[in-house]
């Protein structure tokens, strides 16, 4: 059984091509959302030809559009924006900064950006500056600086968190990153409870021999 399908698109579709085009996809995606919304039919030279007009408009379209990016990525590149998120006093933030936030900040600037056209570099959940990158195509790229500060004024520090065994014992690191586990002290209330169990299993043993 086939697992791919070829088809034309009637439609423009996003990250898939312009009306007119023909194109290969999963047979799953053709059937679940190309066909049942219209937006793709099988190919023939018929509705080829009856698609020109269409396709020539959605060809200008797309250069005007591509043209309109390339003036937003210029001006993207480099931009510095501030958010101001609540957080605890170790600058963990109580929920996390979204593409959804981040494509709305800058769509309020004047920057028509999409949730899906941003790449955040990983899970944004603390005050800290990041490089988040804005992706409209391949080649139309951009670099935002994103300073995530807090609504209240807070000594945040940056040292790494600290990290305990499974004792609770401290884990120290030495200047290279590898980690120390300190050495646990003979403490004299730890020889009298060893001492203890000594005599309890030294008295069993003279039970038995009695």
């Amino acid at each position: 059984m086939a697992k791919s399908l070829k088809l034309l698109l009637t439609e423009n579709v996003d990250n898939l091509g312009i009306v007119g085009d023909v194109v290969n996809v999963r047979l799953g995606y053709a059937r679940n959302f190309l066909l049942p919304r219209g937006l793709a039919t099988q190919p023939s030279d018929e509705l080829l030809a009856s698609l020109a007009e269409k396709r020539k408009a959605a060809e200008k379209e797309l250069a005007e559009l591509r043209k309109h990016r390339q003036g937003i990525i210029g001006k993207l590149d480099g931009l510095e924006i501030t958010l101001t998120r609540a957080c605890n006093d170790q600058g963990h933030l109580y929920g996390s900064v979204t593409q959804n936030d981040l494509a709305e900040a800058l769509t309020g600037l004047g920057f028509p950006v999409r949730p899906r056209e941003v790449r955040l570099p990983g899970t944004i959940k603390r005050v800290d500056n990041y490089d988040v990158h804005v992706r409209f195509e391949s080649n139309l790229e951009a670099t935002v600086k994103v300073y995530v500060v807090p609504d209240r004024d807070i000594q945040v520090d940056q040292r790494e968190e600290m990290e305990f065994d499974n004792e609770g014992n401290l884990i120290e690191k030495g200047p290279n990153g590898e980690r120390i586990k300190p050495e646990r002290e003979d403490r004299p209330e730890r020889r009298e409870r060893r001492g203890d169990r000594g005599d309890r299993k030294g008295g069993k043993k003279r039970d038995r021999g009695q």
